[in-house]
């Protein structure tokens, strides 16, 4: 296998999760267990956010634009019967910087959704996924 991870129970409903790269998170369960670490099913957001935000960043200091932030919120619905899967996501992506050009921030968004990001292309066939963009020109 080209990845491996691993979880481990630690008690209650409190989880170790560990990458191939030995770094480790926790996760737990708000309702059920201590709220001790990251809920499971917001993972997959995270995931998402982080895969595409390092594909726009990395796109974006490529076209040299001068970049002073940038983040993501994500959120979305999720069916109410079991499997609780997600139906809808939503990400805002905000970028904040010098004169940046807001068609090199639509195309950058654009590549990580068409070419780059594994994670939206894997959940992008069962989950209607929107956005949005906002850009924070700095003086």
């Amino acid at each position: 296998m080209e990845h491996e991870t691993k979880v481990r129970w630690v008690k209650n409903w409190q989880f170790v999760g560990t990458d191939s790269s030995g770094h480790s998170l926790v996760m737990d369960s708000p309702k059920l267990g201590e709220n001790s670490g990251v809920q499971p099913v917001e993972l997959l957001l995270l995931g998402l956010a982080g895969c595409m935000g390092m594909d726009v960043v990395s796109i974006l200091f490529k076209k040299q634009q001068k970049l002073t932030g940038f983040e993501m919120r994500v959120g979305g619905d999720r069916r109410s019967e079991h499997p609780r899967s997600w139906t809808h996501i939503h990400i805002e992506f905000i970028a904040r910087g010098w004169n940046l050009d807001p068609q090199a921030v639509e195309r950058a968004v654009e590549l990580s959704e068409t070419k780059y990001c594994s994670a939206y292309a894997t959940l992008r066939p069962t989950v209607e996924i929107t956005r949005s963009i906002t850009i924070e020109q700095e003086q």
